[in-house]
């Protein structure tokens, strides 16, 4: 029997959880300084919507408190940071967003030898060390139980994309496009990183090297990563940890491709500055996304030598978890598995009667997506 059981393939409604008070949640861009929320407001020409003022008003309260609580946290605490050395090479999480890396991500940070980024961390990059401890005890109010668009569970302290973390760092990312979501795409050149001028890519691995720093100055374990977009950049995270484990998981591209266009609509229409009034773009985005994604990552794949890469299915994962991450623990040569297995057991116990959001997709979608992402189907087995 399967620890967690994949819902009937039927299309049905996708079911959401909503926060009953979600117009005080924090969205992604509280976290950033004051220069970096100004330079994307200007960017994007104050294209604010009149009914999405308020928030913008806030936030930018928020960042101007941010600019201060990084000054005073870098004095504090820069040079330790800088000195830090990571205990071991990063472990990476790959693969398209909604193929099962969070589930993933949950189950290989049962490990007791590994830590992760937290909610609080990805949402304060600047500031989490010198204020983690001190507010997230009185800040719970400020987030859901269920993230809304996939009812996996919420939290400061549950495991975050590091992606977001990097946006209010001040590096330039797609997921800036769910800020300003009538306009398209934003920066797509830092999907794979591989056409940006060499300047910028190092700017984009200091931030991510002083990032993982600041969590091993409080949290001297090995570090889980989990990222969509680092899909794209096997090759740059390479440069960075040479010795880094990979674990690439694929899914259904059917499944892919409805839930991302849900993840994205959810996350436009909570995040967005702007009232969303349509969002046709999407579509070609989701489709063009895992072309890019995919050309880069199995090309850098033939990187990697078989003890630093696992790949898996999500199917595979979901009908047998404990034995799949078995399978990753001997490959990647991570040690005594046998560590991992009573807090596992527990999760699994925990997750066993979860559910996934539901979304339908149309013969066409359907038909468009076997042709452009036929490399995908081919490659991880899905034909």
């Amino acid at each position: 029997m399967s620890a967690i059981t994949e819902p009937a393939k039927a299309p049905q409604p996708e079911r959401t959880v909503k926060h009953p008070m979600s117009w005080y949640m924090p969205r992604f861009w509280h976290g950033m300084r004051l220069s970096t929320w100004l330079r994307e407001l200007t960017r994007n020409r104050l294209a604010v919507s009149p009914s999405r003022m308020p928030m913008t008003v806030a936030v930018t309260g928020f960042t101007a408190l941010n600019s201060v609580l990084a000054a005073v946290d870098s004095a504090l605490y820069g040079r330790q940071v800088e000195a830090t050395e990571l205990v071991a090479p990063p472990i990476f999480i790959l693969g398209h967003w909604r193929s099962g890396t969070t589930f993933l991500h949950e189950l290989m940070i049962r490990d007791p030898q590994h830590t992760y980024f937290t909610t609080y961390q990805c949402f304060t990059p600047h500031h989490f060390v010198l204020t983690e401890r001190k507010l997230v005890p009185w800040i719970g109010v400020f987030v859901p139980e269920r993230r809304p668009m996939d009812n996996m569970a919420a939290g400061w302290d549950r495991p975050m994309e590091d992606e977001f973390a990097l946006q209010s760092l001040g590096v330039p990312t797609p997921y800036l496009s769910t800020m300003f979501p009538n306009r398209g795409e934003a920066y797509p050149e830092y999907l794979t990183l591989r056409d940006l001028p060499v300047a910028k890519r190092e700017a984009w691995k200091h931030q991510l090297l002083q990032f993982c720093k600041r969590l091993t100055f409080q949290d001297n374990r090995r570090i889980v990563i989990k990222s969509p977009a680092h899909t794209a950049r096997v090759r740059t995270l390479l440069e960075m940890f040479p010795d880094a484990k990979f674990v690439h998981i694929s899914r259904d591209p059917h499944a892919l491709f409805r839930s991302t266009l849900g993840l994205w609509r959810s996350l436009n229409a909570e995040e967005g500055l702007q009232a969303v009034r349509e969002d046709r773009w999407l579509e070609d985005f989701v489709i063009d996304s895992l072309r890019r994604m995919y050309d880069a990552y199995l090309e850098d794949r033939q990187l990697l030598p078989p003890h630093q890469l696992v790949e898996l299915r999500y199917e595979d994962l979901v009908d047998d978890p404990k034995s799949q991450l078995r399978s990753i623990y001997e490959r990647l040569e991570l040690g005594d598995f046998a560590r991992v297995e009573p807090a596992l057991d527990d999760h699994l116990d925990d997750v066993k009667n979860y559910r996934t959001n539901r979304h339908s997709i149309d013969g066409e979608s359907s038909e468009r997506i076997r042709r452009e992402w036929a490399r995908y189907f081919e490659e991880f087995g899905y034909v």
